[in-house]
């Protein structure tokens, strides 16, 4: 088993069951444990809802691009609609972290690009592991945490799982 970590993001349609319904799929792979739920301002262009974000830890027997295949399943499951780059979609399902390993192909870069630039990923991905750490970085030391530009939704049990 292999601990992987999927960022969950959302802001078209209804996100929460959406997200909600996105969990319950991932948990069909393996064990899961949800983080909070946030809201959080577009990256991209600022003409579109707000997000609602979240993670997952995962263990998962899959390996990477059999994970990528099922993330992409689900998205597409979902309705996926990717209007513009950085745009609106229905969900968004990312692989952020898949163990120790570093991967870099045409389909799949682990650990996720930006990662550590994103609030929005850090903030859940803190929920499910203090102290997780990417290349020897402690993700709770970065200082975009310092003003974080995101909201708590629901500390609680959000995906019902």
């Amino acid at each position: 088993m292999t601990l992987t970590y999927i960022g969950l993001g959302s802001n078209l349609g209804d996100s929460l069951q959406i997200l909600s319904e996105a969990v319950h799929k991932l948990a069909t792979l393996g064990t899961v444990k949800v983080s909070q739920l946030y809201q959080s301002p577009p990256m991209g262009p600022q003409d579109q809802p707000n997000y609602l974000n979240a993670a997952v830890a995962l263990e998962t027997d899959l390996a990477p691009l059999a994970l990528l295949d099922e993330l992409q399943r689900f998205e597409q499951e979902s309705g996926r609609v990717r209007l513009r780059h950085w745009g609106e979609r229905t969900l968004d399902l990312d692989l952020l972290i898949y163990g120790e390993q570093h991967i870099q192909n045409d389909r799949l870069t682990v650990p996720h690009v930006g990662v550590l630039e994103r609030d929005f990923v850090l903030k859940p991905l803190l929920d499910l592991d203090e102290n997780l750490q990417i290349k020897g970085q402690p993700l709770k030391d970065l200082p975009i945490l310092n003003n974080p530009n995101l909201t708590v939704l629901d500390a609680g049990n959000w995906a019902h799982l």
